[in-house]
């Protein structure tokens, strides 16, 4: 009888998140094991533990899985995991923290489709502002799109020190150069929206932070990618199912992409990545990069 495909899943919460549990088990794990409140310190041993109990080849029906809702973190415990591997014990790590990766990863690759379809054109050179930058699925976006060769901004409703603090580390940790605006009031969201070609909206669930005035005035505006499903939606004229429909205040003939056609895609790359982990044949670290990269292959 062959071994079972099991799956360790290790966050900092107190909780590992049902979402990420069932998508686990359709993705043909045949059992998963939670691990919670783990700190950075405690990967190492959990990993170990892991690969050395089942042998070189029944290690290769092992995987890990990374939780949590700090997206950063997320990243240092897969490097973590990484380093506490012992060739030929050693297996499959993805880190999703919250579904942060796969979400921010399905709404950057959705927004390239769109512009693809819609200009022939890619992010790169596109003016790119990211609400919600300085939380998880916002950050990630941001780095994403930056990487893609958009000029990309994180935009807070807390004023310039927080998007500034988020833009910094952002850069510095993963290679990449973001700029910082204040988007605390009506007069600095008019302003900074004014010559931008890209919004994404990852901002808190039930928070507005565009309304239709805002949409007016900005003039050279392609497409608005809002992630949030909570009423108010956060970005008022793109519906739930947008995906590349028009955009009723813009002026510029702006499109929207909305939370469930983003969710659609964000399903489908985490189950990819789920089953890749259990399929290769060799192991496969896979954070936000491998997250984007399975998006873009359903953002079609």
């Amino acid at each position: 009888m062959e071994r079972p495909f099991l799956l360790h899943m290790l966050t900092t919460a107190k909780n590992v998140s049902p979402f990420d549990v069932n998508m686990a088990y359709d993705a043909g794990w045949d059992a998963c094991m939670a691990y919670v409140g783990v700190t950075l310190e405690e990967v190492q041993g959990l990993v170990q533990d892991a690969i050395f109990s089942r042998g070189p080849k029944g290690v290769r029906r092992t995987g890990i899985f990374l939780g949590g809702r700090d997206a950063h973190m997320a990243v240092q415990m897969l490097e973590a995991a990484r380093k506490a591997m012992v060739p030929p014990f050693e297996v499959s790590v993805l880190a999703d923290p919250s579904g942060a990766f796969t979400t921010a990863g399905a709404m950057v690759a959705c927004v390239e489709n769109v512009l693809q379809k819609g200009h022939g054109i890619g992010l790169s050179g596109q003016r790119t502002l990211v609400f919600g930058g300085t939380g998880p699925v916002g950050s990630a976006a941001a780095v994403l799109a930056a990487r893609a060769g958009a000029d990309t901004t994180i935009v807070s409703h807390q004023g310039m020190s927080a998007a500034r603090k988020a833009a910094a580390y952002c850069s510095e940790r993963y290679g990449v150069q973001l700029g910082a605006a204040d988007g605390s009031n009506d007069d600095k969201l008019c302003q900074i929206v004014n010559d931008v070609d890209v919004v994404f909206n990852a901002a808190k669930a039930g928070v507005r932070v565009l309304w239709s005035h805002h949409i007016v005035t900005a003039g050279r505006l392609k497409v608005a990618c809002d992630v949030n499903a909570v009423p108010p939606k956060g970005i008022e004229g793109v519906e739930l199912t947008d995906n590349g429909e028009p955009i009723g205040a813009s002026r510029s003939g702006a499109v929207g992409v909305g939370a469930l056609a983003v969710g659609n895609v964000k399903y489908k790359a985490q189950n990819h990545l789920l089953q890749k982990m259990r399929e290769a044949e060799t192991p496969q670290y896979l954070g936000f990069e491998a997250a984007f990269d399975a998006a873009r292959q359903y953002a079609g």
